[in-house]
């Protein structure tokens, strides 16, 4: 999560931007790669295998942020405790998740954003007119394409990569990369999203973790420690948690000074 990793993205950003904004078709034309105009489909949505890969993509990633979660579950219900893990790590992991493979796709792009799948397209069999990534103005009434949100919960896993001992964090990077970047490609594959679909969702979901890990590790303005988190979850979660030990008839007194 450094400079140059935060410059290639950013002109990735642009050149995949204004290259399939000067030229739409080309996603069509990647699209078309999947197709299979005899039969009018996209043969691989209907492979079992494909589709359990697909499910296991999402269960590996949901699977790496299944122990923050855990974590900030028990704190929540047992503030008397010390965290599980390192609290930077939890919110690092899950403000990301939910940023990237949440509000930014499912509650705002994708729910606002009209661009059709290609399955919808009249170019696939469907019977939506093809609009280009920027423009928001197409068909689709909901769960629309632009821009992926399994797309992002695949690329979501640099996040724990970047967390990983730095000896091991260049393979941990290429790891991530190559899962988020096949999960996408099935995608593609299933006529599920066109490549700007996905590309821009790796490369949003890139941003927010690099912002996300200035602002909690890096920069000394906003830089966070465990002991903060730990006792900002404990301040949260003791009135509830000293309710709840009353109705059990247990008097644990006032919130410790932490």
């Amino acid at each position: 999560m450094n400079r140059t990793g935060l410059f290639i993205a950013l002109s990735l950003s642009l050149v995949i931007g204004l290259l399939f904004g000067v030229y739409p078709e080309l996603d069509l034309k990647l699209a078309a790669l999947f197709y299979d105009a005899p039969t009018r489909s996209f043969p691989l949505k209907l492979n079992w295998l494909a589709g359990l890969a697909r499910d296991i993509a999402m269960w590996t990633a949901w699977g790496l942020a299944a122990p923050a979660i855990a974590a900030l579950i028990v704190k929540l219900v047992r503030p008397d405790r010390p965290l599980m893990m390192s609290g930077r790590a939890i919110i690092f992991l899950l403000l990301t998740l939910l940023l990237s493979a949440g509000v930014l796709t499912n509650l705002t792009f994708k729910s606002y954003w009209g661009r059709p799948r290609p399955v919808l397209v009249t170019e696939f069999n469907g019977d939506l007119p093809f609009v280009p990534w920027w423009d928001p103005r197409g068909g689709c009434g909901r769960n629309c394409s632009f821009f992926s949100g399994e797309g992002a919960t695949a690329f979501w896993t640099l996040a724990p990569a970047a967390l990983t001992p730095p000896a091991w964090r260049p393979l941990a990077y290429a790891a991530a990369t190559v899962f988020g970047a096949t999960t996408s490609a099935l995608r593609m594959a299933f006529g599920g999203h066109f490549f700007t679909d996905v590309a821009i969702a790796g490369l949003v979901t890139f941003l927010v973790i690099w912002l996300a890990y200035a602002l909690i590790y890096r920069w000394s303005a906003t830089r966070l420690t465990d002991a903060q988190v730990d006792a900002a979850l404990t301040r949260l979660a003791w009135p509830g948690f000293r309710l709840t030990q009353r109705w059990r008839g247990r008097e644990v007194g006032p919130k410790p000074v932490v």
